[in-house]
């Protein structure tokens, strides 16, 4: 792996993925072992310790259409409706739960006054595409549908997400776009979203591929264990084999390093010759095209008719291109996009919130600014 020079606290970052490589290798001989996979083991190490009561919040665990979700809501009193939230979390579709990412939605419903309803979809392999979008939707669904009881306003609903959450916000974003029969989503906010399959060598991966905490390989095998359950021909996929060359050609408007400012790609990035495609993986891949999978593909009919947006990207992630090519989409569209940048982030950085008992000064800013941008709404 490497730490690039201008990440802020390196011996921290360093600290942590020590944590996180000692949990892979564990993890790697228990299931040699056959005592449990590594995925299991993961999830375990991952899953966040229960915190106790919080004295400005009522917290509650509750199902929306048999989805599980945690239920956060000021104890102020308030002088009319709150805004609502929708968190979906991130992990790659395989790991993260509704403790993971405990501290970051009691913040984000304390400072912003905010009802934060927070989402435990169901986790990949076991449950394959399109199972963790589709009780994201579900869930939406119910909230929108009940936000009298929780004191929300109808004008004033948004939904979030991180890394694999950003992917499934733009989703649900994306299929309620146009709907007349429910309130309309006041907003979108997109944590260094994973937007996209097609093309795995984009500058943004070519120049972090083996930053943390999210690799090039890995997000790949993500991509795969979410939409197939394993993670066969990943190498094909990292080549770019998966995708017949008209249907490249199709989506090169909107899924290409032409549309990525010049200023991203001065560190590390060559042009890569076309690889052959290959037929038979295609087959087991092509639902990457779908736009529920993969939204920086939807049509602009349905793009122009997104909510107001907020995307947050990193210098030192893979999926930083993601987030930039669908700024571009969007603001192509018509839709407001403020779009906020950190020089100094990875990928994860807003997770670490307060982890351990430390967090990274950038990924608080970034926190801060997705809350600033709630409290605009």
């Amino acid at each position: 792996y490497d730490i690039p020079p201008g990440v802020n606290q390196p011996a921290k970052l360093r600290l942590v993925l020590t944590v996180l490589l000692g949990t892979a290798a564990l993890g790697r001989i228990l299931e040699k072992t056959g005592l449990c996979s590594q995925i299991t083991f993961g999830r375990y190490v991952r899953q966040g310790r229960k915190l106790g009561l919080d004295p400005k919040l009522f917290i509650q665990d509750l199902q929306f259409n048999q989805v599980p979700v945690r239920v956060y809501q000021p104890k102020a009193t308030s002088d009319g409706p709150r805004r609502g939230i929708l968190f979906f979390h991130g992990g790659g579709w395989v790991f993260g739960s509704l403790d993971t990412y405990e501290k970051v939605c009691r913040y984000l419903s304390r400072e912003s006054d905010s009802v934060v309803v927070s989402v435990q979809y169901r986790l990949a392999p076991e449950h394959k595409y399109p199972a963790a979008y589709q009780d994201c939707l579900s869930a939406t669904l119910h909230f929108l549908q009940h936000l009298q009881h929780y004191g929300v306003d109808p004008a004033r609903v948004t939904v979030c997400g991180d890394s694999a959450g950003g992917n499934l916000a733009a989703a649900v974003s994306q299929s309620l776009a146009g709907s007349s029969e429910l309130p309309r989503l006041r907003a979108q906010i997109l944590i260094y979203p994973g937007l996209q399959a097609l093309d795995f060598n984009l500058p943004s991966y070519q120049q972090n591929r083996g930053v943390p905490l999210l690799f090039r390989e890995r997000a790949a095998f993500f991509a795969l264990l979410y939409l197939n359950g394993h993670a066969l021909h990943m190498k094909e996929v990292l080549e770019g084999s998966h995708i017949p060359p008209d249907m490249r050609l199709k989506y090169s408007k909107w899924v290409s390093p032409d549309n990525i400012p010049e200023e991203f790609k001065v560190r590390g990035v060559k042009p890569l010759r076309p690889t052959d495609f290959i037929a038979e993986v295609y087959e087991t891949v092509k639902r990457f095209c779908e736009p529920n999978l993969c939204p920086l593909l939807a049509e602009d009919s349905v793009v122009h008719q997104l909510p107001e947006s907020f995307i947050l990207t990193c210098e030192y992630d893979v999926l930083r291109d993601d987030g930039l090519l669908y700024k571009k989409r969007l603001e192509d569209n018509g839709v407001p996009v403020t779009w906020y940048h950190l020089k100094d982030g990875f990928h994860g950085i807003i997770s670490l919130y307060d982890y351990c008992g430390f967090s990274f000064p950038s990924g608080k800013r970034g926190l801060d600014r997705v809350v600033n941008f709630l409290k605009s709404l």
